[in-house]
Order: C-alpha cells, then sequence, then structure tokens
C-alpha cells in the first residue's frame, strides 16, 4: 500500500473563534472542537508539521454588547484573552486525542501559557509537536488573520490554510448568485484588483511580500483538510 505524500511539510493554520461554535450562538461546541481536532490528527500522521491560530469570535460574541462605546485598544485586548480560552481548550482536546500540543501566547501569562520565542516554536514544531499561536500579535489593532500571516512567515511555513465555512473563493457570493462559480487558484492581485476580501487588508499584503500562498477551504467539509495538505483541488489557492 502506498502513502500518499503530503504537498506541505509544515502548514500554519487558520482557524476562526466562530468554527468552534458549531451550531451553539457562543462558546465552545464539544463536538465541533473534537471533530476539528480529529481532522488535524490525520495530518500529522502525514507527517506534516502544523502550527494553528485561532481566533476569539466565538467567546468575545458572547461580551461584545458590554464593549459597545468602549476604548478599541481595551476590547482588542479582551479579543486576544479569547483566543487564549479558545487555544488552551484546543490543546486540551489534542493532547487527549493523543497529540502533544504547546500554546504559545504573545501577551505574557506564564501562570497559564508559555510566551511566544520563535526559535521555541520552531524546535517544537521540528519535534512533531502542534504549536497553537494564541494572543494574536499582541498587538491591538490586529486581526488574527494578520498574526497567521506573521506567525506564518516567521516559522516559514509553506502556505497559510484559511479554514472558512465556505469551500473557496467564488466569483460572487454563491448565496445569493447560484451562478457562482469557485476559483481553484487566483493570484494575490487579481484577488486584490476583484476587491474578494479573502483576509484582511494588512495580513493579505504580508502573505503577498512574502509569497506566502493561501488555501482557502471549508472546515466543516469531511476530510477537507488532510485532502488540501495533499495537494487536491480543494478550496481555492491565492497564489503569488
Amino acid at each position: 500500500m502506498t502513502t500518499a505524500k503530503p504537498a506541505y511539510k509544515r502548514i500554519l493554520l487558520k482557524l476562526s473563534g466562530e468554527a468552534l461554535m458549531g451550531d451553539d450562538q457562543f462558546g465552545i461546541n464539544r463536538n465541533t472542537i473534537v471533530r476539528m481536532v480529529d481532522e488535524i490528527v490525520e495530518v500529522t500522521r502525514l507527517g506534516v508539521e502544523v502550527a494553528v491560530v485561532i481566533g476569539g469570535g466565538n467567546i468575545f460574541r458572547g461580551v461584545a454588547g458590554g464593549s459597545v462605546g468602549m476604548d478599541r485598544a481595551t476590547a482588542d485586548y479582551m479579543g486576544m484573552l479569547a483566543t487564549v480560552m479558545n487555544s488552551l481548550a484546543l490543546g486540551d482536546t489534542m493532547n487527549k486525542a493523543g497529540l502533544t500540543a504547546r500554546v504559545m501566547s504573545a501577551i505574557a501569562i506564564e501562570q497559564v501559557v508559555e510566551p511566544y520565542v520563535r526559535p521555541k516554536a520552531l524546535q517544537y514544531l521540528e519535534e512533531g509537536k502542534v504549536v497553537i499561536f494564541a494572543a494574536g500579535t499582541g498587538n491591538p489593532f490586529f486581526t488574527t488573520d494578520t498574526a497567521a500571516a506573521l506567525r506564518g512567515a516567521e516559522i516559514g511555513a509553506e502556505i497559510v490554510l484559511k479554514a472558512t465555512k465556505v469551500d473557496g473563493v467564488y466569483t460572487a457570493d454563491p448565496k445569493i448568485d447560484p451562478t457562482a462559480t469557485r476559483y481553484s487558484q487566483i493570484s494575490f492581485d487579481n484577488a486584490i484588483s476583484q476587491n474578494l476580501g479573502i483576509m484582511d487588508a494588512t495580513a493579505f499584503a504580508l502573505c503577498r511580500d512574502q509569497k506566502l500562498p493561501i488555501k482557502v477551504f471549508s472546515i466543516f467539509k469531511h476530510g477537507a483538510l488532510k485532502r488540501v495538505v495533499l495537494g487536491e483541488d480543494e478550496g481555492t489557492l491565492v497564489y503569488a
């Protein structure tokens, strides 16, 4: 039996916090996080080194009403702390599934998680551990998309995998336009000229400048992550 060879040795997986909610209004849906981790386990069995950046929208959504009128920087720090909570949940689920996960935070909370130190992160990846980057970039006014682009570039990831609710980038909103078709691949320049909004502008520019490709795919499609890693026609590839 031949084992499929992965197309990438090291990936940066960007998960939205909202993806963890499942069908719930906010918070973490246990079945959803277990299923996501099962998909990641499949990829690590191929020998792929996996780093993860996760958002905090699922938790922040529960307190968003209270943040109205709040100083933007303060609200952003609250969001960063939400990503730490998600990262801890994800790491714990990974450890229970037989993976060894390490959570590294851009904000110092050393009683809870270790600080982000690039050489240590690289060491963990080389040892086959999954590294989860928490607290975004550690700075307000930057999204977790930007954190994914930044960490992906720092660790020498070959691609940023943006896991979303849709199975790629379309010519138009497929919910509105039934004739919309999925791009198998598209260049950064074309994506910008068509204003496709794949990532926020800062993250997108960083990936383009670093020639770090992005693959947009659905995390809710069973086996999609593995198919992406094997280089199959799943989702949409954004290339330089």
